[in-house]
C-alpha cells in the first residue's frame, strides 16, 4: 500500500490543462510527421519507383523502431524518474529526421529515415500518458488521455496533414512537403521547455508494504495483456488504413489527390471530436462497453470504402463515423493499462502495450497487406481490415472495467 505522505500533490486545474493541451499538441505533431510519407506517397511512389511491398515495409520500418523506443524510453523514464527532458529531446530528434526524408533520393535512404522517426517519436506517448497520471485528478484521466493522444493527432497528423502536404506537394514538391512537416516540432519543444514542468514523481511505498518488480507485476495483469492484444489488432487496422486507403482512392477508385486529401482529413476531424466523446463517455459508463461496441462501428470505413458510389460528401460522412473507433486507442494504449498497474510502473506499463501492438501491428499488418496487394489488388488490406475490426470487438470482452466512477459505484 502507499503510505498517506507519499500520496501525490495534484497541480492546479489551470495547469493540467495546460499540460493536456502541449502534449496533444506535441503528440499532434508527431503524427503530422509520421503520417506525412502516407498522404505524400502518390507523388513519393512514381518517382522513386516503389511496389506496394515496399511501400508496406517504409510503414513497418518505422512501426518497428517506434515499438523499441515506446518500451525503452518508458522504462528508462520510469527508473531515471525523468520526463520532461527525455520528451523534449525526441521531439527535436523527430523534427531533424523529417528533413531527411525529404532529402531522400532512394528507397534504402527513405528506410533509414524512417527507421530513424520511428526511434525518436516511439518514447513521446508513454512518457506523456505517464506526466498526465501523475499530475491530472483521477476521475478526468480517460478524457484527458483521450485529448492527449487523440485530438492534436486528429487534428494535425489526420486532417491538416493531408489537406496541407498534399497541396504543398502539388505546388513545391513532396521534398519540399517534408521540409514544411520538420519545422512545427522544433517551435514545439520550445514550448515544453518553457511551459511545463517535471511530472510529479509516483508515490512511494509505505515501510513493509509489499515489493513490487516492475516489469513482472505489469505482465501479470490481465488487462494489460487483453490491451497488447487490442493494439495489436487496432495498431494493425490503423497503420493498413494510413498506407494504403491514399493509394486506393487514387487509383482503384479514381478520385483525385485533391478529393482523397479531403476524404482522409475527415478521418482527422472524426478521431478529434472522438478524443472527447468516446473518452469521456467511458468516464460515464466505463471503459469495457466503450472498448466492446467501437470495433463493430469501424467496419463501415473500409466498407464503404470498397462499395459506396454516392456523392464524396456523404462517402466522407460515412468515413467519419467508421473512423469514430479512433477514440477508443488511448484507452487501450493509456487509461486502461494506467489503471491496471503501481503507480510506479506506468510508463512501463503503457511502453509494453504500445511498443508490443507496433511491432506486431505495425512492423507485420502493413507489409502482409502489401504483398496482398501485389499478389491481388489494392481491396485486400481494405478486407484485412474489415476482419481486424470484427476481431478486436470479440476480444474487448475479456477486459475488466477499470473507470474509477464506475469501480465507486460498484463498491
Amino acid at each position: 500500500m502507499l503510505s498517506p505522505a507519499s500520496t501525490p500533490v495534484r497541480r492546479s486545474a489551470s495547469y493540467q490543462i495546460l499540460l493536456v493541451g502541449l502534449l496533444s499538441l506535441n503528440f499532434g505533431i508527431v503524427f503530422f510527421d509520421r503520417n506525412a510519407l502516407n498522404f505524400l506517397m502518390p507523388f513519393v511512389q512514381p518517382e522513386l519507383r516503389l511496389t506496394n511491398t515496399q511501400v508496406g515495409l517504409l510503414a513497418s520500418a518505422l512501426s518497428f523502431t517506434w515499438a523499441l523506443a515506446a518500451f525503452g524510453i518508458g522504462k528508462l523514464s520510469d527508473t531515471l524518474g525523468s520526463r520532461k527532458r527525455l520528451l523534449i529531446l525526441s521531439t527535436i530528434a523527430f523534427s531533424l529526421c523529417s528533413f531527411m526524408s525529404g532529402i531522400a533520393s532512394t528507397f534504402a535512404l527513405l528506410l533509414g529515415a524512417r527507421l530513424l522517426m520511428g526511434a525518436a517519436e516511439g518514447g513521446i506517448m508513454p512518457i506523456s500518458h505517464a506526466m498526465i497520471a501523475s499530475d491530472v485528478a483521477p476521475e478526468r484521466r480517460g478524457i484527458a488521455q483521450g485529448v492527449a493522444q487523440n485530438l492534436g493527432s486528429s487534428l494535425l497528423g489526420s486532417f491538416a496533414a493531408p489537406v496541407l502536404l498534399v497541396a504543398f506537394a502539388e505546388a513545391f514538391g513532396w521534398r519540399s512537403a517534408f521540409y514544411l512537416a520538420g519545422v512545427p516540432g522544433i517551435v514545439s519543444a520550445i514550448l515544453l521547455w518553457f511551459l511545463i514542468d517535471e511530472a510529479a514523481p509516483p508515490p512511494k511505498a509505505a515501510p513493509g508494504a509489499a515489493k513490487t518488480h516492475g516489469i513482472m507485476d505489469v505482465l501479470l495483469q490481465r488487462n494489460v495483456w487483453v490491451c497488447v492484444v487490442l493494439g495489436v489488432l487496432l495498431v494493425s487496422y490503423l497503420v493498413i488504413c494510413w498506407a494504403f486507403m491514399p493509394l486506393f482512392l487514387t487509383t482503384m477508385r479514381g478520385y483525385s489527390p485533391d478529393v482523397m486529401g479531403w476524404l482522409m482529413g475527415t478521418l482527422g476531424v472524426s478521431a478529434a471530436v472522438a478524443s472527447f466523446v468516446i473518452a469521456g463517455l467511458s468516464d460515464k459508463i466505463g471503459r469495457r462497453p466503450v472498448m466492446i461496441v467501437m470495433p463493430f462501428v469501424s467496419i463501415i470505413l473500409p466498407l464503404t470504402a470498397l462499395y459506396y458510389q454516392g456523392p464524396a460528401w456523404m462517402m466522407a460522412l460515412l468515413f467519419f463515423i467508421g473512423w469514430s473507433m479512433n477514440g477508443i486507442f488511448p484507452l487501450f494504449m493509456a487509461t486502461i493499462p494506467s489503471e491496471s498497474v503501481d503507480a510506479r510502473h506506468v510508463a512501463t506499463a503503457l511502453g509494453l502495450t504500445m511498443g508490443v501492438a507496433e511491432v506486431l501491428g505495425g512492423v507485420f499488418a502493413p507489409s502482409l497487406a502489401g504483398m496482398a496487394a501485389d499478389a491481388s489488388d489494392l481491396s485486400a488490406p481494405l478486407w484485412i481490415m474489415f476482419a481486424l475490426a470484427i476481431a478486436s470487438g470479440l476480444i474487448a470482452l475479456f477486459l475488466d472495467e477499470t473507470a474509477p466512477r464506475i469501480i465507486a459505484r460498484r463498491s
